[in-house]
């Protein structure tokens, strides 16, 4: 059996909980995980679409409305370390001077090296292209586009295209250049525009450029969630404390109003307006079952004031309420130290990255990955952090954008050892995706030297040793004492019973599949490949074939597991059968050397020879290993063998499927 039999799930959704820094493990603001598997396609220019972001934030509200916002005149701004000074040279805002398109370009426009615009632009949109699939270079791509912009500003079309390339790519000054605009401009890009404009004034020192942006309109859909999780903090840096303290009204008591009042709160406190950052801390907190990190920054707040017995009761109500909380128990383990330090408050550059971090989590909960991916490249770019490149590199394999996500978490160093496996860990996933497997195994050993007590990595390092046939070093590890315990998930049994089968230790890989499948009866690939075990060796086809037609009702379009059921019809002598199966397994995988070999013997069996020599000489093209070469040559030299079907299988009894009747 090939390893294109090896149907193998994700090692983050096989029971270990996934590696992440211990900062990622903290609760942020409440926001929801995005689906698993969900990646919806890039499109260059972006267009607005149903999927956009549907967060309905707050009108703003007039500051004269609201008394709680008004500043308190003897409480002056803290200046920061670190923070934007307001007098710096401000980046200048986009403002090309737009002429009419000519009829004929005479002469072309050229670049500095001689290239023609169209040249470039052409260049440009395959990069961009082909770096949705991992073998083009997106940032070069922008780079072209961008300068097709800059040859070409009368162009809307290239300056869209080339603003959404540079936005992907993380080169957010010129995408503050060229930023888009008008009324025929889609609001999805005209919005992006004025946002990364005001993001990116504020990076470069100039907060009251950036504050009057957000006053002059409020961001809007499908970007106002960004723009509210962020304008607070760029107008506290601009010393507009009557604008960074609006809050919704007092009546909202959404989830998405909270999180704007927890802002305010935590402003309130930076202006030294303790009292009233103290009420809405509070009545942030007053359900013990709130959100985990309403709880832990009031009890930060109180341990900032002196009052640590106020802050463990806090700590304490809420761990109640959630026990599990990462958060809470950092938080209670803290303040019980006997000479532990009160947490930092935010820095205003902390509450920008932030927002933009909660609004990406946002976008990507609507399945915007794009969107997601832009609002962690400004955030990087106000407060570089590893835990930022780390979720920028997820956000953009969710998008697809799977050489950027490497790029993105290639300069996470091994001084900062949690965040240096989890990254070295997900590059590895990203090349083996890219069927870069023996580059994607160097990342993988990086993670585990870095992180060596991983389940998580010694899961994938061994399956990645599996993938390319290093059976006996994949075994060492499944064998060994992180992942060989007593609680293993299945999906230890079921890739160790693959490494077993393998290696050619049938009896062992028997055993170890059907541990897993004991464990999740219901799962396809434990089905699949136990199955197919038993119809590939002959032993228990009949009771193989059940198992295989159970995996094939769960996933009907896996064209690996059809193979398998064909296979299975095969081996029974249901020939003509067989055919249509193996049929349509091969429209579903017309690459796959295995299921091309398995139709080939199936069309020699009901006469059609012709054709079974067509399929045998297609699987020589499709790279099939040496030992599949050698028997597909001797059958285009001699023929299929005579085939004796199976009529009188061996009685065994095989794990039902969950809640079947008895």
């Amino acid at each position: 059996m090939t390893s294109l039999r090896l149907t193998l799930l994700s090692f983050t959704a096989l029971g270990f909980a996934a590696t992440a820094p211990a900062a990622m493990a903290q609760e942020a603001p409440p926001v929801s995980d995005p689906a698993a598997g969900q990646r919806p396609p890039v499109i260059v220019p972006v267009q607005p679409r149903q999927s956009d972001p549907v967060v309905q934030p707050p009108a703003q509200t007039d500051p004269s409305a609201d008394p709680a916002a008004k500043p308190d005149a003897t409480a002056p701004a803290e200046p920061e370390d670190g923070e934007p000074a307001t007098d710096e040279a401000p980046l200048p805002p986009a403002a090309p001077v737009v002429t009419p398109i000519p009829t004929v370009w005479a002469p072309a426009p050229r670049d500095r090296e001689g290239r023609t615009a169209y040249g470039l632009y052409l260049a440009g949109r395959n990069m961009v292209a082909r770096s949705t699939t991992g073998d083009g270079d997106g940032a070069l791509g922008a780079d072209y586009l961008n300068r097709v912009q800059i040859l070409t500003p009368e162009q809307p079309t290239v300056q869209q295209q080339a603003f959404t390339a540079a936005l992907l790519a993380g080169d957010l000054r010129d995408a503050a250049r060229m930023a888009p605009s008008g009324p025929d401009i889609p609001p999805v890009l005209s919005e992006a525009g004025r946002l990364v404009q005001a993001v990116e004034l504020y990076a470069h020192g100039d907060a009251r450029a950036a504050t009057a942006i957000f006053k002059a309109q409020a961001i809007q859909m499908p970007h106002a969630a960004a723009g509210l999780l962020t304008q607070r903090w760029i107008a506290a840096a601009a010393g507009d404390w009557d604008f960074a303290l609006i809050g919704p009204p007092p009546t909202s008591n959404d989830t998405f109003s909270q999180v704007l009042r927890f802002q305010r709160a935590q402003l309130l406190e930076m202006h030294r307006r303790y009292d009233e950052a103290e009420a809405e801390f509070k009545a942030l907190s007053s359900n013990p079952a709130a959100q985990p990190p309403f709880h832990a920054g009031y009890g930060a707040f109180l341990e900032r004031r002196g009052r640590k017995a106020e802050a463990v009761a806090v700590y304490d109500a809420a761990l109640a309420a959630n026990p599990d909380s990462a958060l809470l128990q950092a938080a209670k383990a803290r303040v019980s130290r006997r000479f532990s330090r009160a947490p930092a408050r935010p820095t205003l550059k902390n509450g920008v990255a932030q927002g933009l971090t909660l609004a990406a989590s946002l976008a990507a909960d609507s399945r915007a990955n794009e969107f997601a991916a832009v609002y962690l490249r400004m955030a990087l770019d106000v407060s570089p952090s590893d835990d930022l490149r780390l979720l920028l590199g997820g956000a953009l394999v969710s998008a697809k954008l799977e050489a950027a996500a490497r790029d993105a978490m290639a300069p996470i160093r091994p001084r900062n050892k949690t965040a240096y496996a989890a990254a070295r860990l997900q590059i590895g996933a990203s090349l083996g995706r890219s069927d870069r497997k023996d580059e994607a195994l160097v990342e993988f050993r990086k993670a585990f030297a870095a992180a060596p007590d991983s389940q998580d990595i010694a899961y994938a390092l061994a399956t990645q040793l599996l993938e390319l046939k290093r059976n006996d070093e994949a075994l060492v590890i499944l064998n060994g004492p992180l992942l060989n315990t007593p609680d293993q998930p299945a999906a230890v049994h079921f890739v160790r019973g693959a490494a077993y089968e393998a290696a050619g230790k049938v009896a062992e890989a028997e055993t170890e599949l059907a541990a897993a499948v004991a464990d999740q009866p219901n799962e396809p690939a434990f089905l699949n490949y136990l199955g197919y075990l038993w119809v590939d060796n002959g032993t228990k086809v009949a009771e193989g074939a059940a198992l295989i037609e159970r995996a094939h009702a769960a996933e009907p379009n896996d064209g690996n597991i059809q193979d398998s059921l064909g296979w299975a019809q095969f081996r029974q002598g249901q020939y003509d059968v067989a055919v249509v199966t193996l049929e349509e397994a091969v429209d579903k995988e017309p690459a796959n050397a295995e299921i091309n070999d398995h139709l080939g013997d199936a069309y020699w069996q009901v006469g059609r020879k012709r054709e079974a020599g067509f399929q045998w000489n297609r699987v020589l093209t499709l790279n099939p290993d040496a030992e599949r070469r050698a028997g597909v040559e001797k059958k285009l030299a001699e023929g299929l063998p005579p085939q004796t079907p199976v009529v009188a299988p061996v009685a065994v009894t095989v794990p039902a499927p969950v809640g079947a009747e008895p």
